[in-house]
């Protein structure tokens, strides 16, 4: 169990740098056609994977497989791009936080997971965590500003929830299977749009090698690996990753754009790790007591 978590933290990792790259080729490329290119590269990179283990495309669960596409990726990397146009990446971060509140009662609705009042204060340490990190300055609630506020809360939700369905599908599918096949559909989808946006779309190099990293290892490596750490993990336990994921987007806004790092940083990574533990079913209180008791006991 332990190297699945780990596997978690290192997908956390990858994941965290998604909201810097947004934010970098939105602008550039357009929100549609940057989603589009996203999951239509994911695809790419996962058919050629499973071409070259000989797996078959899942068609037969081609409605389930849509649904999943739907909410767990096409739908919220649509509207994380439009998002990143209008808010910084430290506000993307942290409202994307939410997606483990509307994932842990679409889990206990479904019957995925016990909902339990460990689980839910965990939830919670982990929005405060992720508040502590970002450390997000005052910016003007333009109308377009708290359109994209509500737009990346939207998108969160959808994310949320569509981790107990794939949770349900590894059960009867292989995770490359499952992710090649949301991935194409996904990118079937956001087609129409990304088509609409194309004319006024400026092919930057740089923008263009962030769509290579985004959808080749973001999207389809790790949306690969983590399905398959669904077999093993409960969605809640999954979905923790999520508190990770910000921590890691102010990490590596520190160290590839020289931001600077403030005691908020420490504490509220601290309140980070504190938080997936309490996501994943694990009580501290035992340990913090046995700790307490042989403190005392040295005392005295």
């Amino acid at each position: 169990m332990t190297s699945h978590y780990l596997q978690l933290v290192a997908l956390s990792a990858v994941w965290g740098s998604s909201f810097m790259l947004t934010r970098f080729a939105a602008p550039l490329l357009g929100p549609n056609l940057l989603a589009t290119l996203r999951m239509g590269m994911a695809a790419i990179a996962l058919a050629a994977i499973m071409r070259v283990l000989r797996m078959p495309w899942p068609w037969a669960h081609w409605r389930e497989l849509g649904l999943l596409a739907l909410l767990g990726v096409a739908a919220p990397h649509a509207m994380f791009a439009w998002s990143a146009l209008y808010m910084p990446a430290g506000y993307a971060a942290l409202l994307y936080v939410s997606a483990v509140l509307f994932g842990a009662f679409a889990s206990a609705w479904m019957k995925e997971e016990a909902l339990t009042g460990l689980k839910l204060t965990g939830c919670l340490l982990g929005i405060v965590g992720a508040a502590l990190v970002v450390q997000l300055g005052p910016v003007q609630p333009t109308p377009r500003l708290l359109l994209a506020v509500a737009i990346t809360v939207i998108g969160s939700a959808v994310s949320g929830m569509s981790t107990p369905l794939l949770k349900r599908a590894v059960k009867r599918m292989e995770p490359l299977a499952i992710t090649a096949g949301m991935h194409a559909i996904a990118f079937l989808l956001l087609l129409p749009g990304a088509v609409f946006e194309l004319p006024r779309a400026r092919f930057d190099p740089g923008a263009l090698a962030a769509v290579f990293m985004m959808g080749t290892f973001t999207s389809g490596v790790a949306w690969w690996m983590y399905a398959r750490l669904m077999r093993h993990l409960s969605p809640l336990a999954g979905l923790s990753s999520t508190f990770m994921i910000t921590g890691f987007g102010v990490l590596w806004a520190v160290v590839f754009l020289g931001e600077k790092v403030d005691s908020g940083l420490y504490l509220g990574g601290g309140v980070l790790l504190l938080s997936c533990l309490l996501v994943s079913g694990v009580d501290p209180r035992p340990s913090v007591r046995a700790a307490l008791a042989r403190l005392h006991s040295r005392r005295t």
